[in-house]
């Protein structure tokens, strides 16, 4: 049976220059955004979701926690999925799957145990879009834009940081948050429409697949990588899950607090694609880029929980935009180095990174949750910056076992 006609993953990438932004990266970015919103829209909009639905800070972590774990536990077989069926066929219908989950949230939630159970699925949506689209990219860009198109697909996770930031004065304080997970649907919708038919039947795509080779993944230096990238971001979906809250906290208005929300995402928008287009003209060393930036946001962390501590708003807002800008900058370079160390697997070997970044997102809203009711946020953030570097630390491990293993032609390149 046949899909249709048009261009699959597997089309080869145009070479030379040009800009890096076409179809293919803007319908990856709307993927990718649509598909990281509920997360974000439930961290920017808690105050108001916690109101209407009454739970505590802690179970806020749980509730964020749940979607963490519905990716992470899809993590790999999406990658597998993705490989199977190409990225072209994921990126069709996830999104489609991710809308209806947005609705159900905006409309017929009535509880925060229903409101929970439903973002469990939206993670599972996540975790199938990162990979089939990261399949989809590796396959339709040329290498030397590589670097700066993975770190604008990449940059669409705090984008949509960014947008739940905005969606706090726009919507939940006019119209009502339920508006803004309606709003994401619709945005969702249009995404799927996009994307281009595949061309090759699924059955095509198995024979091919059973008469070649089966790349090898270096599974020992991908899950000490995927460890790094677990500890970098368990502090980011804490600050992610809890800024807005910690920052009315110490006396920040509402609005304002979103609006903080809105430039800390944009810092970390601008931060991956400048280390995106830096890694395409340096050629090599990225990991050590990545490790280097997750220092510089263990110090970031360092200085929120100062503010946090002291309740001085403008070392709160210092630390904040450089913790989610410098120190979740480097994400999209972290993909982009994985997926050059592995270019026969590109999904398989990000599937299998993402389950430590998944579980790092798991965990992060739920200790970070359960530390400020404890205690305070200021011990919380100071929690993420220890983190952070044993973060820098693995993923300088993992490098260098890259390194040791040559895993392919372009293993050097990491």
């Amino acid at each position: 049976m046949r899909f249709g006609s048009g261009r699959s993953d597997a089309r080869p990438p145009e070479n030379g220059g040009g800009s890096p932004f076409n179809r293919d990266l803007l319908v990856a970015l709307m993927a990718t955004t649509t598909s990281s919103l509920p997360i974000f829209l439930v961290g920017t909009l808690a105050v108001q979701i916690r109101a209407e639905l009454h739970f505590s800070k802690s179970l806020l972590g749980l509730v964020i926690t749940l979607s963490y774990l519905g990716a992470a536990s899809w993590s790999i077989p999406s990658g597998r999925v993705a490989e199977s069926v190409g990225g072209v066929r994921v990126l069709r219908w996830a999104p489609l799957v991710g809308a209806t989950l947005l609705i159900l949230l905006g409309t017929v939630t009535r509880s925060w145990v229903a409101f929970a159970l439903l973002l469990f699925p939206c993670g599972m949506v996540s975790a199938s879009i990162a990979t089939g689209s990261n399949l989809f990219l590796a396959k339709r860009t040329a290498p030397s834009r590589q670097g700066v198109t993975f770190g604008i697909k990449q940059a669409a996770v705090p984008f949509s940081s960014l947008i739940g930031g905005l969606a706090v004065p726009a919507v939940a304080l006019t119209v009502g948050w339920r508006w803004a997970f309606v709003g994401g649907a619709a945005l969702a919708v249009v995404t799927s429409f996009l994307v281009p038919r595949p061309e090759t039947s699924l059955s095509d795509r198995r024979r091919s697949r059973v008469n070649g080779v089966a790349p090898v993944l270096n599974r020992g230096a991908l899950l000490i990588l995927g460890s790094g990238l677990g500890l970098g971001v368990f502090a980011a979906s804490g600050m992610a899950a809890f800024l807005v809250t910690d920052a009315v906290s110490i006396g920040v208005s509402h609005a304002n607090a979103g609006f903080l929300a809105a430039v800390a995402g944009a810092a970390a928008v601008v931060a991956r694609i400048v280390t995106g287009i830096v890694a395409d003209r340096r050629g090599g060393g990225h990991f050590r880029v990545v490790a280097a930036m997750m220092i510089v946001g263990m110090f970031s962390y360092a200085v929120l929980a100062l503010g946090a501590t002291t309740g001085i708003k403008w070392i709160f807002v210092i630390g904040s935009v450089s913790a989610l800008g410098i120190g979740w900058g480097w994400n999209g370079l972290f993909n982009f180095a994985t997926i050059r160390s592995h270019s026969q697997a590109p999904a398989r070997a990000t599937g299998l990174t993402q389950v430590g970044g998944r579980l790092g997102g798991m965990m992060g809203p739920l200790v970070i949750g359960f530390v400020a009711d404890k205690s305070s946020f200021g011990i919380a953030w100071t929690v993420c910056a220890l983190l952070m570097g044993v973060a820098a630390i693995s993923v300088t491990v993992g490098q260098k076992m890259l390194l040791s293993r040559d895993v392919d032609a372009t293993a050097g390149q990491t």
